[in-house]
């Protein structure tokens, strides 16, 4: 794998003409070479190369280190770009870029011939979506071809939110970083497919089962039977090996607070750090050597928004264990469950 001193690019959103943006052009001529670069979207800072290059896509699975047999979400700037990149749309998956495109919303298509086969990890179909922020749709536009943008860090890890979190997994390994700030979601899109009229749920993300059902109709949204599935070949990025985990044991706990401390207590009194993830309200009724609230549990929202930052903390913290409250799997908690899930490996004990 090649080695680079890597660059972060400080730009501002809210300026005008970012095409022009001597750092987007920057940019843009490293992913000509078909390097790969991280940049800012509304959820996560993706890992970005040119969906079209066999080479750039090796490059993003080299510098993520994840293994090549996952599909990769490729990120569009204009309607146009989905010639050649798709064989067709259906009418409803129209519906639904029409309604959620720019937003964390990605349509599984069947997939036309110009797009690296890399990307699609063999299948037959291809991940799109367009993304609703200004430097991510700037880099894409100057780049001049669609972006395959899986999540800019070290395969396993939890998902960046921040340019700094991308150069502490990546450093060295990419040759830039467009440095747009904080992202916005948190969590990576919703993934849907809709090769034919029905929506099916691939991956729970910013847009709700409920939000897709009123565009697409009652009863015609529904959920993918192979979502917790991981000896299945996955249809969407995220759906396999242990994703978001922070650097300690992580188990989930469905119990009250008083249950969960019985838990923490034990632990410390055989010497070892504990941490707790939860919410704004019970941050201050446990005792643990470090406790991290993401968001409010009254809004799920910031939840979503604050939950990587929140698991990343803990690596710093020096905790030996982590032990983290559930959420109910309504509205966007089910992409939060998922997240955590995962990050959990699936380890949850309850009361």
């Amino acid at each position: 794998m090649k080695s680079f001193q890597t660059e972060r690019w400080a730009v501002d959103k809210t300026e005008n003409t970012l095409e022009n943006h001597p750092h987007i052009i920057q940019a843009s001529l490293w992913i000509n070479k078909n390097e790969v670069i991280a940049i800012p979207t509304e959820t996560v800072y993706g890992l970005a190369g040119n969906a079209r290059s066999d080479d750039a896509i090796k490059r993003i699975f080299e510098a993520k280190g994840r293994p090549s047999d996952n599909p990769l979400i490729v990120h569009i700037s204009d309607l146009s770009q989905l010639e050649g990149l798709v064989s067709s749309v259906s009418e409803t998956a129209q519906k639904l870029m029409n309604a959620f495109w720019p937003g964390p919303l990605t349509i599984v298509l069947p997939k036309g011939e110009n797009v690296s086969e890399r990307v699609t990890a063999g299948l037959s179909t291809v991940a799109v979506r367009m993304p609703d922020h200004e430097i991510a749709l700037a880099v894409i536009a100057a780049s001049g071809v669609p972006l395959a943008a899986p999540s800019a860090n070290l395969s396993g890890k939890p998902s960046p939110t921040s340019a700094q979190h991308v150069y502490e997994d990546l450093k060295g390994r990419i040759p830039g970083i467009v440095d747009g700030g904080s992202t916005g979601v948190g969590v990576e899109s919703t993934v849907v497919e809709c090769t034919g009229e029905l929506v099916t749920i691939l991956r729970p993300g910013g847009i709700t089962l409920e939000e897709l059902e009123k565009v697409a109709g009652a009863g015609r949204v529904v959920v993918d039977p192979g979502l917790e599935n991981e000896k299945q070949a996955p249809k969407s990025p995220g759906m396999k090996y242990t994703h978001y985990a922070p650097d300690a044991p992580f188990v989930l706990v469905d119990g009250s607070v008083e249950f969960l401390q019985r838990l923490v207590d034990k632990e410390r009194e055989a010497g070892k750090r504990i941490g707790i993830l939860t919410t704004e309200e019970r941050a201050h009724v446990y005792k643990a050597d470090c406790v991290i609230p993401a968001g409010d549990r009254s809004n799920p929202e910031s939840v979503a928004q604050h939950l990587y930052e929140a698991l990343r903390a803990f690596n710093e913290a020096g905790v030996d264990q982590i032990f983290g409250e559930v959420f109910p799997k309504t509205g966007v908690g089910v992409a939060i469950m998922n997240r955590l899930e995962k990050s959990a490996g699936g380890n949850i004990i309850k009361e």
